[in-house]
């Protein structure tokens, strides 16, 4: 019996730097990212919100994955990736054609410099090929956008947002990326962010809460009571989340390495550490534990250790997972109440807390936790350590906050611009009429059948609750669904 080509030695399509394990690996993790987005947030923002929001808010989610895939591949990775254009920013182009995508991979300006100008760690390059790596660093962009879209679930105008998604990664996404993971002038200088502390959940929650300031709140009713649809599919999207941050983390060393399993253990301790500490919070405070609270805790811990996953010990990643459910839990449930800023944004789902405060938080606990063995298992520059470790680790805890500075205020700046010319074409915030009705205004659509198995409901067939007020919604394109004034 013939050989089958795919273990034939001298394969064309395994050349002698390709590692079968890491590029299995590396896809699998994508894979993992992924999922966390399409279904996970997909199904977590359709099922928290209320029911009138939940297919606006799923297709906020679904747009946003499919546009920046798009993007990416046609000039933002090598923006993010490519070689250097700006300090803080690489060269545009497109990741498309066969000789760039089937050749070793490499993070062009990743090369690490002494002060003097010698090289002090050369180019890294992943055993497997660019194609990998650019459908990798997607997940991570397009779960960024997603993140952002949850302060502003139930108001924001789905054009504006169709237009923002693109504008946004292309002139704040790209910049966070370049400077702490393409080589950027954070990166030079020995900042550590091992998966997106700040270049994914900073960024997301500092973004957010400026484009929640500035389309505006949602209706009245909506900010005074908007209970979850669905708290069992919720928890479907939440799982999908959770488990899928192994990919996240798991994937960020470019290899299936002792790094690689360090962060997914630690991931998972951390996540569940702080998910306990929310619940137990809860409990003491307000009797009884609450599920969407628990969800929280878990994003909280999972933003947390991001930051440090792999260069930190799992006991570290214990503390981290104690801070990360009281913090969080302290600035959401009480201090955000008696901020008159935070009162006056209206951020939908809480992200300023769950990813600004949280990826904040792991990026200085890493500046202290950072252990010695397991930053030379990883990081380019050599001596890296958390301040709790002596050795000049000091340094370290005010670089990191020195690159949290410079992410917040460039997503401040950037998604205010972007926003402000958006606002000249297109308004940022749905009308009131609009926001009263929700998905069937928006898009002609609902997210369950009430009357049967999907038919337009008839108050002659179906009967009704107050058949005098009953009307037709004038949105409806079919058999789509009524509004019912009571």
């Amino acid at each position: 019996m013939a050989t089958s080509l795919a273990y034939r030695e001298h394969l064309p399509a395994s050349p002698y730097w390709l590692n079968k394990g890491d590029n299995a690996w590396q896809l699998t993790a994508a894979t993992l990212v992924g999922l966390q987005s399409m279904p996970g947030l997909v199904i977590l923002y359709a099922s928290i919100v209320k029911k009138k929001w939940a297919v606006n808010s799923a297709f906020m989610a679904l747009y946003a994955f499919a546009a920046v895939l798009i993007c990416w591949v046609l000039v933002c990775f090598r923006m993010a990736f490519g070689e250097k254009l700006l300090p803080f920013w690489g060269k545009g182009a497109p990741a498309l054609g066969q000789k760039f995508l089937i050749r070793q991979a490499i993070v062009p300006e990743s090369i690490h410099h002494f002060s003097n100008g010698t090289v002090e760690t050369p180019a890294e390059n992943p055993f497997y090929p660019m194609a990998s790596l650019v459908y990798f660093q997607f997940t991570f962009a397009a779960i960024t956008l997603i993140l952002l879209a949850g302060s502003v679930l139930g108001r924001m105008n789905i054009r504006a947002w169709m237009a923002f998604v693109p504008l946004w990664l292309t002139f704040s996404y790209t910049v966070g990326a370049f400077s702490l993971w393409g080589g950027g002038f954070l990166y030079q200088w020995g900042v550590i962010d091992y998966s997106g502390g700040y270049v994914i959940h900073l960024s997301s929650g500092i973004a957010g809460l400026t484009a929640a300031y500035w389309v505006g709140p949602r209706v009245k009713s909506d900010r005074e009571r908007f209970p979850p649809n669905n708290v069992l599919l919720m928890l479907a999207g939440a799982g999908l989340l959770w488990m899928g941050w192994s990919g996240f983390n798991g994937g960020a060393p470019y290899a299936a390495n002792l790094a690689s399993s360090i962060a997914v253990l630690n991931t998972n301790v951390c996540a569940a550490t702080s998910l306990l500490v929310w619940t137990s919070l809860d409990v003491i405070f307000f009797g009884k534990p609450s599920v969407i609270g628990a969800v929280q805790g878990m994003m909280t811990g999972l933003v947390c250790i991001t930051p440090g996953a792999g260069l930190v010990q799992s006991w570290a990643a214990i503390v981290m997972g104690m801070l990360s459910g009281s913090i969080p839990w302290v600035t959401m449930m009480i201090l955000h109440k008696k901020s008159s800023l935070l009162q006056k944004v209206d951020d939908t789902l809480g992200v300023f807390h769950t990813h600004a405060v949280a990826g904040l938080m792991g990026g200085l606990l890493t500046g202290l936790l950072a252990e010695p063995e397991l930053c030379r298992l990883q990081l380019a520059v050599t001596n890296s350590r958390g301040a709790f470790y002596g050795g000049g680790g000091g340094v370290q805890f005010l670089k990191q906050m020195v690159a949290a500075l410079f992410v917040i205020g460039w997503n401040l700046v950037s998604t205010t611009i972007i926003l402000l010319v958006i606002q000249l074409f297109i308004p940022l915030r749905m009308p009131d009429e609009q926001l009263e009705i929700g998905d069937d205004a928006v898009h002609g659509e609902e997210a369950y059948a009430l009357w049967g198995d999907g038919e337009r409901y008839d108050p002659t067939r179906h009967g009704s609750i107050n058949p005098a007020n009953s009307t037709v919604s004038p949105y409806v394109n079919g058999a789509r669904g009524v509004t019912i004034n009571l």
